[in-house]
């Protein structure tokens, strides 16, 4: 199990760490490559969900996590704040009803057969299965217009679709973003990769 402070210094260096290799870790987020023009959508950045006022960061002000020991009730005070925190992450309201191409990893959630029906569009590798779920403003729920066979967990695509301001609760965490997904497109893989 982790411990409380390694998580929370993770997810720290999660959110402030670019990628710093060419090949997928739990943390790294894709380097943001131009897709394929898709006509009707425009291209976004994970940044563009966050409004620009919003700090994820907020419920560590003043804390030294360098100090604090696992069993200590201000790291568990902390992360409880920030779980709170970010599953009532802020959304940008201006982004409603948009039709966006975006690039994540995906995290399938409702298959029938082979067959991928719903899925959750998530920034950096690892999100939602190896460390804890990122802000509600970073996970997007896509329900596919066309179910899309093959589909892995973690595997790279950009989806295109319109995109709603609709809470919700899956079994992988708290999403801010709802979107009809409308095209799948693989995200090129980084160069020595399989």
């Amino acid at each position: 199990m982790l411990m409380i402070r390694t998580l929370l210094l993770s997810i720290l260096l999660v959110l402030s760490s670019p990628a710093l290799a060419e090949d997928y870790r739990v943390g790294e987020r894709l380097t943001q490559r131009k897709a394929t023009p898709a006509p009707n959508y425009r291209e976004i950045e994970w940044d563009d969900l966050i409004p620009k006022d919003w700090d994820p960061m907020a419920a560590f002000k003043g804390l030294n996590m360098s100090r604090l020991k696992d069993s200590d009730p201000k790291a568990i005070e902390a992360l409880e704040k920030m779980k709170a925190a970010w599953a009532e992450a802020p959304v940008e309201p201006s982004l409603d009803g948009k039709r966006v191409k975006l690039a994540g990893f995906v995290v399938p959630l409702e298959r029938k057969g082979d067959a991928v029906l719903e899925l959750l569009l998530v920034p950096y590798f690892g999100a939602c299965i190896h460390t804890p779920p990122p802000p509600a403003n970073q996970i997007v729920h896509v329900v596919l217009k066309k179910p899309a066979e093959g589909l892995k967990t973690m595997s790279a695509f950009w989806v295109s679709g319109t995109l709603s301001l609709q809470r919700g609760d899956s079994s992988m965490g708290i999403y801010g973003y709802r979107m009809t997904g409308e095209q799948l497109d693989p995200y090129p893989l980084p160069k020595g990769m399989k």
